[in-house]
C-alpha cells in the first residue's frame, strides 16, 4: 500500500513540475538553466539525506514543454508504460506467456491505460462542469506560442528515454539497494552535465536570474519535489515492485492532472475527461491484477524451492533408520 501512495504522490509531483516549469520558460528562463537549477538543488537536498539514511526529467522533456504545453506532454509521456513493457520484456524482468491470463492482463491493461489516457487530453465531449474564470498561471500557460510538432517530436524522445530510464534504475537497484545515495549521485552528475552544457549552449546570463519571484518558486518546488522527493520515490517502488509497476501510475498522472486543472486552475471538466479516467482505472487495475497474481505464484514456488531440500533431508534420515 505504501508504494501505491508514494506513486500517487510522485504523479501528482509530476503533473505540477509541468506546469511550474512552463510558467517559469514562459517568464523567460531557460530550459538549460531549469535543468541546472534543479538538479543542484536536488543534489544539496540529497547529499544530508542520503548520508542519514544509506533524477528523470531530462532535456528532452523541457526542450520538448516550451516548444508545446503540459498537456501535450503528459499526454505523449503516457507513452512510457508501452516503451517499458517492451523493454522489461526484452530485457527479462516481466514474463510473457500469452496462454497465461496474468500476461494477457498486463498486456491488455497497458494497451487500455494508455489508450485512456490519450483520451482525456485529445477527446472533451459535451461539458459536465462548466469553466471558471481562469487563473493568472492559467491564462500565462494558455497564451504562450506553441510549436506541437517539435514539442511532441522532443517529448516522443523524452518518453523513450524515461522508460530506458526506468529499466536501468531497476538494474542498479538489484546491485545497489540505496535509493538515496544512488540519486544523490544522478543529480549530482546531472547538475554538472547541464551546467557544461548550459555555459556552451545558453549565451544569454538573464535566464540564469532568479528575481524573479515566479522563476525562483518554480526552481524550489522543481528541485525539492520535482526530482529529490519523485525520484527517490519512483526509484524505491522500482526496487520493491519492479519497473511496470511505477510505468503504470504514468496515465494515472493526466487524471491527476485533469483533476488539478478543474479545482485549481478553474477548467472544465468534459465528458471525455470522465470517461477517459474510467478507462484509465480498469487497464490500471488490469495491470495490478495481473502483477499481484503473478507475485502469488513466483511466492508459492519459493516456498515450495525452500522446502523441498527441508523435505528431502527428511526422507534420507527416515531410510536408514526403515533399514
Amino acid at each position: 500500500m505504501k508504494e501505491y501512495a508514494g506513486m500517487v504522490a510522485a504523479q501528482t509531483a509530476q503533473v505540477l513540475l509541468m506546469i511550474v516549469s512552463k510558467s517559469a520558460i514562459a517568464d523567460g528562463m531557460s530550459n538549460y538553466s531549469f535543468v541546472f537549477y534543479s538538479n543542484a538543488i536536488a543534489s544539496l537536498l540529497l547529499l544530508p539525506l542520503s548520508l542519514i539514511f544509506h533524477r528523470q526529467i531530462s532535456i528532452f522533456g523541457y526542450t520538448g514543454i516550451s516548444y508545446s504545453s503540459a498537456t501535450l506532454a503528459t499526454t505523449l509521456l503516457n507513452l512510457i508504460p508501452g516503451f517499458t513493457f517492451i523493454l522489461a520484456v526484452i530485457c527479462r524482468m516481466e514474463t510473457i506467456k500469452f496462454g497465461s491470463s496474468t500476461t494477457q492482463a498486463k498486456f491488455i491493461g497497458t494497451v487500455v491505460s494508455v489508450a485512456g489516457a490519450i483520451m482525456v487530453t485529445l477527446y472533451k465531449g459535451p461539458p459536465i462542469l462548466s469553466a471558471h474564470l481562469k487563473s493568472e498561471i492559467s491564462k500565462n500557460l494558455i497564451g504562450q506560442p506553441s510549436n506541437w510538432v517539435f514539442g511532441g517530436i522532443f517529448l516522443a524522445i523524452d518518453a523513450i528515454f524515461s522508460s530506458i530510464y526506468i529499466i536501468a534504475q531497476a538494474f542498479v537497484l538489484k546491485k545497489y539497494p540505496a535509493e538515496m545515495i544512488v540519486m544523490f549521485a544522478y543529480c549530482f552528475v546531472c547538475t554538472i552535465l547541464s551546467g557544461l552544457t548550459s555555459l556552451i549552449v545558453e549565451d544569454d546570463l538573464s535566464s540564469y536570474s532568479l528575481q524573479h519571484k515566479k522563476r525562483l518558486l518554480s526552481i524550489l518546488y522543481s528541485g525539492i519535489f520535482g526530482s529529490a522527493f519523485q525520484v527517490t520515490v519512483q526509484a524505491w517502488c522500482v526496487r520493491r515492485r519492479g519497473p511496470l509497476f511505477v510505468a503504470m501510475f504514468h496515465p494515472v498522472g493526466i487524471v491527476i492532472s485533469t483533476l488539478i486543472g478543474v479545482i485549481f486552475l478553474g477548467d472544465g471538466f468534459y465528458l471525455g475527461g470522465l470517461l477517459g479516467s474510467i478507462i484509465v482505472v480498469i487497464g490500471f487495475y488490469s495491470v495490478m491484477w495481473g502483477k499481484a497474481n503473478e507475485e502469488k505464484f513466483v511466492a508459492v514456488l519459493k516456498v515450495e524451492d525452500e522446502q523441498a531440500p527441508l523435505l528431502q533431508d527428511v526422507e534420507e534420515q527416515v531410510t536408514p533408520s526403515l533399514s
